[in-house]
């Protein structure tokens, strides 16, 4: 039920065609320059007129000035299309993949991946468009000076296979050391997203100057990759200037000994060395090569992303029923551990249950799988007799809700942050939502109520956690799952929200996960979570007289 996407590769449309064909007619018109130079001298030499060669040099020139301006735009579009395209796909996996997207890759490499290397992978379509223009120049030489003399080309092509072979070896080492480059910053980028969240903890521990440190301790081994790098490529280039040269004095000295044998005329002498700087082409094949294989690079990295298997939804939708929730037999994990063993339960519709349980029980993972945020390893989760796993992507986002203990607020203003959901809604809708989970008051404080800007908002944990309430309540659907969800609220607060959430909600079935008696003692049923297993079940003042289950809830709480 899990598919695989596509790996990260773009052909740029067709821009990139357009590109191509640019670049060809570039080379075209780059390998007739040196012809029309040496018929113009020689016209000019014998005192012939020489008029018509000279225009087509001023024409030829003027060609290829506005074909280089074209693929100087073409090219820059044709990357920002395919760098955008590449972000928003694997964007769209990662936001599929859910929370092991993170815990795979990091949240920084993620960053790193999604803006540095998609820009590099997306520069691979126009790289490969101006490959075949970077191919035909030197070709398109050689194919001149045998036309010319088949001697030139001979000489040539003597020393053709010593490029090669540095071309061979530049695109091999680039790419393990852009690979290498690449995944040093990944690091450095996921610890610095670590110490952003953190900056408090930071702060209030005193060791900015030790994290600092840990932030940048790759640095070193990311500028020996950054060396290593330029060495290969400053290698290849020297490499490649010192064959070239020579390359092009035996031509040129080739034609001067068949100028002095009356072979070839001054102007053909001229345009032979000419093809022989193009023939040569070092400097574009290594750029174009070098190009690529940072692309090649960067597109591996978005590869290992999209090669995470992502939910995949299936073709039904759900009967009528009450939003009877239902675990079979799930078992889940988290890397080695199985944080979920086994577990059995069942939710009437239309009731509420209050899951409880001391911090790593899996309470949290329980209310992901209830939801269909993740997948359990083993066992199904239904609803209404349905697994979650058979439904519609919009059938089952449409019939489940969440709330969060730190919900994130995304929109411009309060009003989206309580609409956003699959399904828009009215701002009459919001403000009902709004007033069940008690945060209409101070909306309204802001300075401009509902339509005031979230950067202009500042709330405290509890505000944040009543909008995000709103929202749940905003979307509805057969089943509600709040993961503690009330947690920063006050006391008088968490019991208003906890009649609302039970009067307001009817035929809706409701999963809460629950830190306090209060919360639980309302409840219809609570399920105690103890390592993994459902320990016990039933109405919480039954439970309350287990000494373990009230140790679940602290010291503090001594009263059902």
């Amino acid at each position: 039920m899990k598919g695989r996407t596509a790996p990260a590769r773009a052909d740029g449309g067709g821009r990139a065609l357009l590109l191509g064909a640019l670049g060809l007619l570039a080379a075209g018109a780059g390998l007739l320059l040196p012809m029309a130079l040496g018929r113009a001298l020689d016209a000019l030499l014998v005192r012939e007129p020489a008029t018509r060669w000279v225009v087509a040099c001023a024409g030829l020139v003027v060609l290829l000035a506005v074909l280089d301006a074209g693929q100087s735009v073409l090219t820059g579009t044709v990357d920002a299309r395919t760098a955008a395209s590449l972000r928003h796909r694997v964007l769209g996996h990662v936001l599929s993949l859910g929370p092991r997207a993170a815990a795979r890759f990091g949240s920084g490499d993620l960053v790193a991946r999604l803006v540095g290397n998609a820009a590099q992978a997306g520069t691979a379509p126009a790289a490969r468009a101006a490959l075949p223009a970077a191919l035909a120049v030197p070709v398109g030489g050689v194919v001149a000076l045998a036309l010319l003399d088949l001697r030139l080309a001979a000489v040539f092509l003597a020393g053709v296979p010593v490029l090669v072979l540095l071309l061979r070896v530049l695109a091999r080492d680039t790419s393990a050391c852009v690979t290498d480059y690449q995944r040093v910053q990944g690091r450095i980028a996921t610890a610095l997203a670590e110490a952003v969240d953190g900056h408090r903890t930071i702060r209030a521990a005193g060791v900015e100057r030790a994290e600092t440190a840990r932030v940048l301790r790759p640095l070193p081994e990311l500028s020996r990759a950054g060396h290593r790098m330029w060495r290969v490529q400053g290698r290849a280039s020297a490499q490649a200037v010192t064959v070239a040269p020579l390359l092009h004095l035996g031509v040129v000295a080739t034609a001067g000994v068949l100028l002095a044998r009356h072979r070839l005329s001054v102007g053909e002498v001229l345009a032979a060395a000419r093809y022989a700087v193009l023939a040569t082409g070092v400097g574009m094949l290594v750029g174009q090569l070098s190009g690529l294989a940072r692309a090649r690079a960067s597109a591996g990295r978005l590869d290992e992303v999209l090669a995470q298997a992502a939910p995949a939804h299936g073709p039904r939708r759900l009967p009528p029923g009450p939003g009877r929730l239902e675990l079979r037999g799930v078992t889940a994990r988290r890397g080695e551990r199985v944080v979920l063993d086994g577990v059995d339960l069942v939710v009437p519709g239309g009731t509420t249950l209050a899951v409880v349980g001391r911090s790593g029980s899996g309470k949290s993972l329980l209310a992901e799988l209830a939801g269909r945020l993740a997948d359990p390893d083993a066992g199904d989760v239904l609803l209404d007799g349905v697994p979650l796993r058979d439904l519609t992507h919009d059938e089952l986002r449409h019939a489940v809700a969440h709330a969060f203990d730190r919900p994130a607020l995304l929109g411009a203003t309060v009003e989206d942050t309580i609409a956003l959901g699959p399904v828009p809604r009215s701002p009459a809708r919001v403000r009902e939502a709004a007033r069940t989970a008690h945060a209409d008051a101070f909306v309204r404080r802001l300075p401009h109520g509902y339509t005031t800007a979230l950067a202009d908002a500042p709330l405290s944990g509890g505000e944040a956690q009543r909008l995000g309430l709103a929202r749940a309540f905003a979307h509805g659907g057969r089943l509600l799952i709040l993961d503690d969800a009330l947690s920063s609220l006050d006391t008088v607060t968490e019991a208003r929200v906890t009649e609302a959430l039970l009067g307001s909600t009817p035929g809706t079935t409701r999963l809460v996960i629950a830190h306090r008696t209060a919360t639980a003692a309302r409840a219809d049923a609570v399920a105690w979570l103890d390592a993994g297993r459902i320990r016990a079940s039933g109405p919480h003042a039954e439970l309350w007289a287990d000494a373990e289950y009230r140790a679940v809830f602290g010291d503090g709480e001594a009263t059902a």
